[in-house]
């Protein structure tokens, strides 16, 4: 992972590259298992928006706490959840990062400091606010980040939590993944403001939109923020506005979007392409480089698939484990 007062060297951005391609051939392959009906529950994919969760968390390390939301399989993967255990607790499987208990919209891994992707709208941004209280109590420069999109930005929750973090002056950043759709509903139907930033100044903290298909807008501003935050300067809200490729989950025939929005989306706003096109053009990174990492990934997610569905389902005697914690 990246610091946020160094630039991006060749190494960091080959090791950025891999991970949003990581993100998208496990949402790409995602899409494909699940319509085999193997897949339990639901599945909300994140393809589209790689570039802002790799260019936030590319920030971080290990002490550093996240809130994901229940689209969180890229959030997983920037903080350096392992893909084979995400794959596995995807299928429900024993070997899973929660022992199948989770699946696809509760991984979770404190190790990492990925306290979890939830079901419910909004639910990471007062869990986040207590991540943020014990690194300002415990005084280790470490910080906080909640991630929320357009739909859940309107939740009673995260504007409490946005005063909670103004008011105790917390090193918590709000992310709004702001992809037009709350769900089936228009972004510009649902919300009163023309931006999410605009909620920030009423908590009397700043607030920046960014291009999120720009991985190097979002590391930059992302960059600030979070040394802002370790620094004891407070909280602040940053909106990626990006796009997601697929339906709001598995199975969404997507009605309520324009005639070839998707389509255009691909081909004009996929962030791995302008983060391709943005390097070679500058001579920074080969082509052959990142088809090596294509490659690579590839044989990745072909294993994590084969690895899960191989995997022992979890036995009648885990279904109390680690339930309640043993004090």
């Amino acid at each position: 992972m990246t610091d946020a007062s160094n630039p991006l060297d060749k190494a960091a951005l080959l090791e950025a590259y891999r991970q949003m391609k990581t993100i998208r051939e496990f949402e790409e392959r995602l899409h494909i298992e699940f319509a085999k009906g193997d897949i339990p529950g639901f599945v909300h994919l994140y393809a589209g928006e790689e570039a802002s969760a790799v260019g936030i968390l590319s920030h971080l390390n290990d002490r550093d706490r996240i809130a994901s939301t229940h689209r969180g399989h890229g959030h997983c993967i920037a903080k350096g959840v392992d893909v084979h255990e995400m794959m596995a607790e995807i299928y429900g499987k024993a070997t899973g990062a929660c022992r199948g208990k989770g699946g696809s919209m509760h991984i979770a891994d404190l190790s990492k400091g990925m306290m979890g992707a939830n079901g419910i709208l909004g639910a990471g941004a007062p869990l986040i606010c207590g991540a943020g209280l014990a690194a300002k109590l415990r005084g280790d420069g470490g910080v906080g980040i909640t991630f929320f999109g357009d739909g859940a930005a309107n939740q009673g929750m995260v504007l409490e939590s946005m005063n909670l973090a103004a008011v105790w002056n917390l090193p918590v950043v709000f992310v709004c993944e702001n992809n037009g759709y709350a769900e089936a509903t228009s972004r510009d139907y649902g919300t009163a403001v023309k931006s999410y930033v605009d909620r920030a100044a009423g908590f009397g903290m700043p607030g920046v939109v960014v291009d999120g298909t720009d991985f190097f807008a979002v590391h930059e501003v992302a960059g600030e923020l979070i040394r802002r935050a370790r620094e004891g300067g407070g909280p602040s809200l940053l909106e990626c506005e990006t796009v997601r490729f697929f339906g709001h989950f598995e199975g969404d025939a997507q009605t309520y979007k324009a005639k070839g929005e998707n389509e255009y989306n691909r081909a004009n706003r996929d962030c791995l392409k302008i983060f391709r096109a943005k390097t070679t053009q500058a001579g920074t990174l080969r082509e052959s480089e990142l088809d090596a990492i294509d490659a690579e990934v590839a044989r990745l997610i072909d294993d994590s698939v084969a690895s899960a569905k191989a995997a022992p389902q979890p036995s009648p005697k885990d279904l109390m484990a680690d339930v309640y914690v043993s004090y």
